[in-house]
């Protein structure tokens, strides 16, 4: 397997900070050129963005746009196009996730999460997808091991990324032979930073990941660039997870 990305331009959603920026760092050093979406991390985009222009000019830029939006695909693959001029990988990366439990789930939950976890990656790969094909190129989307086992006190979350693992293998297949379609689903990777999961859980979470530790943000970037990279792979999901999910 050729691993290498040079010449080749890659859009990630949610670009800017954790998984996202590690995914971007790592295609970057593979040689692509990366287009960084955020909605609210401006600050971290753009210097992230100036970190990659250091290192190798013109080979980083930024986008601004709420993924619910329904400008929001065509801006982000245009973006792509008018900072390279073509686009090789899309990686669905950016992700609602936030508990609601059965009896107090409301419309506008479901809207946010199914939105930015299904809906938002279905239509940005819609319209990628042409220009994609022109290249032989790929998309690796960020599942969630919990699409295939349900976390506790998030049904609808759960509920999202099961529609993204099959949307994955939908698209595998609708796309095929010109454009590859995997995806990536992440364990124990980064506890989310407003405290969703107390000591206690992430001393359970990890416990019973039989790898017996955290994963990092760099472990699910490693994974992209194998799918992005690898010619005879597709409608994939693959766990990088630990083993947790042989555990649940």
């Amino acid at each position: 397997m050729d691993s290498t990305l040079q010449g080749r331009s890659a859009l990630v959603t949610g670009g800017a900070r954790r998984v996202g920026a590690a995914i971007a760092r790592r295609l970057h050093a593979a040689g692509a050129a990366v287009v960084l979406h955020y909605r609210d991390s401006a600050v971290d985009a753009e210097k992230l963005a100036a970190e990659l222009n250091a290192l190798r000019a013109k080979s980083a830029a930024t986008v601004k746009a709420e993924l619910l939006a329904p400008i929001a695909p065509r801006a982000l693959v245009s973006a792509a196009l008018e900072s390279f001029g073509r686009l090789d990988l899309l990686v669905n990366n950016a992700s609602s996730f936030f508990p609601i439990g059965i009896g107090a789930i409301e419309a506008s939950h479901w809207e946010e999460l199914l939105g930015s976890n299904l809906r938002a990656p279905l239509f940005i790969a819609q319209e990628a997808a042409p220009h994609l094909a022109k290249n032989g190129g790929a998309i690796v989307n960020i599942v969630d091991i919990h699409a295939e086992r349900p976390l506790k006190g998030y049904p609808v979350y759960s509920v999202a990324k099961a529609g993204l693992a099959a949307l994955t293998r939908s698209l595998a297949i609708e796309l095929a032979p010109a454009v590859r379609v995997n995806g990536v689903a992440p364990g124990a990777i980064a506890w989310p930073e407003d405290g969703q999961f107390d000591a206690a859980e992430r001393s359970r979470i990890v416990q019973t990941t039989p790898l017996g530790r955290l994963g990092s943000p760099e472990d699910i970037a490693q994974a992209v660039h194998f799918l992005a990279c690898a010619p005879y792979v597709t409608g994939q999901v693959l766990a990088v997870d630990g083993g947790r999910s042989i555990f649940l």
